[in-house]
């Protein structure tokens, strides 16, 4: 099959990045291909899981028409200045250009070492890939801007970590890999001429409305401020926002220790390397302020005005978060809790749930679907003590008995509320599988969450809560 590649990126100054082949593999076996994904992007899934293309899956057979690289970029991490990072296990093989007119990126992840890896070996265990897989198309099927998953294939190989583990290649794909580390990259180099290029090329390919370097931090910040309020809508922490792990297309980017909460709690932490919190749920739109203001910071040399206009103006934008997140805030939930306003009334019954929820253990997610039932008093059941919500549920009740009828109330919560996650015990149960060649865990994870609000009889063993043995407390770079 012929790629109709057209790299965009790799006709920027070579500086942006070193030209890199992957690393082949000694044995590459397909896992899995993401047929539907493969349609958007013009591609024939058929192909893809033939030998050929499952070479080109693992690295192994570099297609004509594509350009290897490996992106240059630095970037603030835990909140210490890393003055150069890169992509030390994974080459970007080129662009497409969709069915929808979308361009976006293939890359290769766990693809071998380049000169970026900083000593590592650049390749990716079983495990990772799979979690990527199932929690970016979880994502996906969310509505959450993310980037997404082609293929994952087993290389045959072993890779070393703490201990021995199976190799493997996730095929990620995304409207583009440029991070905020990326102009932080160029801007520790006082490189302006690079600065102005960079900025030109996301300009062109994000935010084609934007005319200037200021317009984009703009465009940038709305669109962080959405995406984090999508995160907050689906207890999804992050669990590693480092400023190159913050994609400025806006697209949720490098699921490492990530997690899905099972019970609620604003301070809850799963990443085992976060050991003070700095990336807690609740702190993840402080965070994006934080990773926002050191973009701001890298384009002020560009942005054609004094340091101290400068500094004034984008200071403005960077404050102009908050209330573009309070907005996106009260959209997810207004529509969580079957309400057709968010005003003080109704944000203040909102944030009182939460309260609860944290007093009362209550699952996350069950809650939430549980209220957009039939019976909401369901959700009762899931508190450690059901009477936390009994004053809170007459209060609702009355609040969203002015939008219409029961029916309607239902279809429209049960559109917000998520039936299932990727909960973080049935993601290690499935990679658990796998490690001994079963994928059937996976596989069936897979389907049911591109399905994540319809209710699924058949698969309800994914929807509940774990029990105290399985319940998940800390998730892993895997690296």
């Amino acid at each position: 099959m012929q790629i109709a590649f057209d790299n965009s990126y790799a006709r920027l100054p070579e500086r942006f990045f070193r030209p890199l082949a992957p690393t082949p593999v000694r044995a590459p076996a397909l896992i899995k291909v993401n047929a539907d994904l493969a349609a958007e992007l013009g591609l024939d899934a058929d192909w893809l899981e033939s030998p050929e293309g499952v070479a080109m899956l693992a690295g192994n057979h570099v297609p004509q028409g594509a350009a290897p690289l490996a992106q240059a970029y630095a970037g603030h991490q835990f909140g210490g200045w890393v003055p150069q990072l890169g992509d030390g296990r994974a080459v970007l093989l080129g662009e497409v250009i969709g069915t929808d007119g979308t361009r976006r990126d293939i890359q290769l992840k766990g693809s071998g070492p380049t000169p970026f890896s900083r000593r590592g070996d650049g390749r990716a265990w079983l495990g990772p890939v799979l979690r990527e897989y199932v929690v970016s198309e979880a994502m996906h099927a969310l509505g959450i801007p993310t980037t997404r998953a082609l293929a994952a294939v087993a290389t045959g190989e072993e890779v070393h970590r703490e201990r021995v583990r199976p190799g493997a290649v996730l095929t990620r794909v995304a409207r583009s890999h440029i991070r905020v580390g990326t102009f932080q990259y160029f801007a520790a180099r006082g490189d302006e001429k690079a600065l102005r290029t960079l900025t030109d090329h996301v300009i062109a390919r994000h935010y084609p409305e934007a005319e200037t370097p200021l317009d984009l931090l703009s465009a940038v910040v709305a669109a962080q401020a959405r995406l984090i309020a999508r995160w907050m809508g689906v207890g999804f922490i992050h669990g590693v926002m480092n400023t190159d792990n913050m994609s400025v297309a806006g697209e949720t980017i490098d699921y490492g220790p990530c997690a899905f909460m099972d019970a609620y709690h604003p301070d809850m932490v799963f990443s085992s390397i976060d050991q003070f919190g700095r990336y807690a749920f609740r702190k993840q739109p402080e965070i994006a302020v934080w990773n926002l203001a050191q973009f701001a910071t890298a384009l002020l040399p560009i942005m054609g005005l004094a340091h101290k206009e400068a500094v004034e103006v984008a200071t403005r934008v960077i404050e102009g978060f908050a209330d573009l997140f309070a907005t996106a805030w009260e959209e997810v939930y207004a529509a969580k809790l079957g309400l057709s306003r968010m005003g003080e009334p109704e944000a203040s019954l909102a944030y009182d749930l939460l309260l609860r929820m944290a007093k009362g253990q209550a699952d996350f997610t069950r809650v939430f679907r549980a209220l957009s039932g039939a019976d909401p008093t369901t959700a009762r059941t899931e508190f450690s003590d059901p009477a936390l919500l009994d004053d809170w549920l007459p209060r609702w009740r009355a609040r969203v008995g002015q939008n219409g009828p029961e029916s309607a109330r239902i279809a429209r919560m049960q559109a917000a509320n998520p039936a299932f996650i990727a909960r973080n015990h049935r993601v290690e149960e499935a990679i658990a599988a796998a490690v001994d060649g079963e994928y059937a865990p996976f596989e069936r994870l897979v389907r049911v969450l591109a399905h994540p609000f319809d209710d699924q009889p058949e698969a309800r063993d994914l929807a509940l809560a774990p029990r105290p043995e399985e319940v998940v407390r800390q998730t892993f770079c895997g690296t």
